[in-house]
């Protein structure tokens, strides 16, 4: 697959200044530089955010009312509970603000949805349930803000909503008491970027200091903010970045035994954002894709010892589980796309009978990286399809759905990620009509874009400056790692690894020699040879085996030198 390759223009007024004024070196000054971060002040404030960079959480709308009936609720003794999503973000939103409720005196029950059987957010029959058990209050977290009949029910019911939610605000909000969203057309609160948890974290913070207690009441809960925060793929920047940094200082002294146990499980010896994103967060996620998301909630919340193994063996199983269906689903579309030569269309729409819903979405973006094409899986269940869809940066897929109603039952989520479900006598209808957008949307003119952040001599490259980039973590969407370009590299040595799937290079510029690796692009090793001169463009690492660091290249990207 071609992509195009896009080096910052290096400002070197805005580098220079920025070496004059801070202590740092001029690749750290150069990627600053690109990310518009020039003045001294927000400098340290990227590289070194402390607690006092949190916003004012009284700017958030409606919060002064939520505070207030939360406390209202402490004073009269009410029954509180917390209604959260069934995903990593989810989990912890409920496990903060269950945890800090209890703290200062809220005894507040939860409810999560079954994915499987419930779906995603608020549902009638559960507030109906929660209503017939005599709650006064309800509390959302991570979810509520689209759920209007719901809120409405709940009023009907007798029960007082607070909405606290991140996501997308529609047309009409929900009759809530109060409704605790960045994204209303109304917020003036300065980060509209935070997870669900973050916002569960701020109402904590606005409690506390409505109450007059020690910032600690609501800092000690950093380590599961950040986790979720991480976790949820939110933008790294601005107050999640201030989460995510001093989080991940506080996990690596955590308090809670049941991060301690997860962390252990997923094998990773630095704690930071890969750990959480690769090690943590799917196996947090595996339970509630299958449907028992409660049991990750009750491993942060558990203050036993013997509870806490038994409760991360079973995400460990679950999370093996996940894999294997995962892999099965995977092997099956793949199977379908190239016998059925769907690879060939504009946007791809695959389906498949009594798939697991719970695990497509992920199937959805390997497939939609491997093609770089919109795709969409649909799991087929006696006469209702249910799917998910990712898309590639330039084409906005939920909007490509706004115009398929007429074939969709409901639909949601956002320009690069969707949930779906229609009967299965329009899932033919619903194929024909994607393509047909895709088509006219002239989606085979998008091309993948790497941005790379400077273009480095491997003669400059040492251990140091490699370590230096630390600086720059935690890395995630919005501050990705920082990639570079080496030109004219001769090959030194290259092979296939694993089976034909990975590529294992030795690059050589003058007397200088560095390893690559480049990860699912095992292919290329039969169209290069030992000798050939090539540009590449990749992640600088430490890459320690056998008790030896060495520095390495993880490749993005590969092309012969001109």
């Amino acid at each position: 697959m071609i992509k195009k390759w896009q080096v910052y223009d290096v400002n070197d007024k805005q580098v220079e200044k920025i070496l004059k004024e801070n202590s740092v070196n001029k690749l750290i000054a150069t990627i600053l530089s690109n990310k518009g971060i020039v003045e001294k002040e927000d400098i340290n404030k990227f590289l070194n955010p402390t607690r006092n960079d949190f916003h004012d959480p009284y700017e958030m709308p409606d919060m002064e009312i939520a505070v207030e009936r939360i406390l209202k609720a402490k004073e009269n003794n009410e029954k509180v509970i917390i209604y959260g999503d069934y995903d990593v973000d989810g989990i912890t939103s409920i496990t903060v603000l269950k945890s800090y409720l209890k703290d200062i005196g809220i005894d507040a029950s939860y409810y999560i949805p079954n994915r499987l059987d419930e779906g995603y957010g608020l549902n009638i029959p559960a507030i109906e349930k929660i209503a017939s058990e005599g709650y006064d209050l309800l509390i959302t977290v991570d979810c509520g803000i689209s759920c209007v009949e719901e809120v409405k029910k709940a009023k009907e019911l007798g029960m007082e909503t607070i909405v606290t939610d991140h996501h997308e605000v529609g047309d009409v909000l929900p009759d809530a008491l109060a409704v605790v969203d960045c994204k209303r057309r109304d917020n003036k609160y300065k980060c509209r970027d935070l997870a669900g948890v973050g916002v569960a974290f701020k109402l904590a913070q606005a409690l506390s200091m409505k109450l007059g207690l020690d910032e600690k009441s609501y800092l000690k809960y950093l380590d599961i903010v950040c986790i979720g925060t991480i976790s949820d793929i939110v933008p790294l920047v601005d107050e999640n970045r201030v989460i995510s940094k001093l989080g991940l200082m506080l996990i690596n002294q955590t308090r809670n035994i049941g991060l301690k146990a997860i962390l252990n499980a997923s094998g990773y010896k630095n704690i930071d954002s890969t750990a959480v994103s690769f090690g943590v967060a799917p196996r947090l996620n595996a339970c509630g894709r299958m449907g028992n998301a409660d049991e990750a909630l009750k491993l942060f919340l558990s203050k036993d010892e013997e509870e806490v193994r038994e409760l991360t063996t079973s995400l460990n199983n679950y999370n093996r589980i996940r894999q294997e269906t995962e892999k099965n689903i995977y092997e099956e579309a793949i199977m379908k796309i190239e016998k059925e030569q769907l690879n060939k269309n504009k946007a791809i729409v695959v389906s498949g009978n009594n798939w697991h819903h719970g695990v497509i979405g992920i199937v959805s973006s390997k497939i939609t990286e491997m093609y770089f094409k919109p795709s969409i899986l649909l799991c087929v269940e006696d006469d209702i399809a249910k799917g998910s869809g990712r898309s590639v940066p330039g084409f906005d897929l939920h909007n490509a759905l706004m115009r398929c109603q007429e074939v969709l039952e409901r639909f949601g989520g956002h320009a690069m990620a969707v949930g779906l479900t229609l009967n299965k006598e329009n899932v033919e209808k619903f194929k024909e009509k994607i393509e047909q957008i895709a088509e006219e949307e002239h989606i085979e003119q998008i091309i993948p874009l790497i941005k790379i952040d400077a273009k480095v001599n491997l003669c400059e490259v040492n251990k140091e400056m490699v370590e230096s980039l630390k600086m720059l973590e935690p890395f995630g969407e919005s501050n990705k790692m920082p990639i570079f370009l080496f030109k004219n590299l001769k090959i030194d040595s290259i092979r296939a690894l694993s089976e034909g799937k990975h590529l294992k290079l030795t690059l050589k510029d003058n007397n200088v020699i560095v390893n690559a690796i480049g990860f699912n692009m095992g292919n290329l090793a039969n169209d290069y040879r030992i000798g050939d001169k090539i540009d590449v463009v990749g992640n600088l690492e430490i890459n320690s085996y056998n008790g030896l660091d060495n520095i390495q290249i993880n490749l993005k990207d590969v092309m012969k030198s001109i």
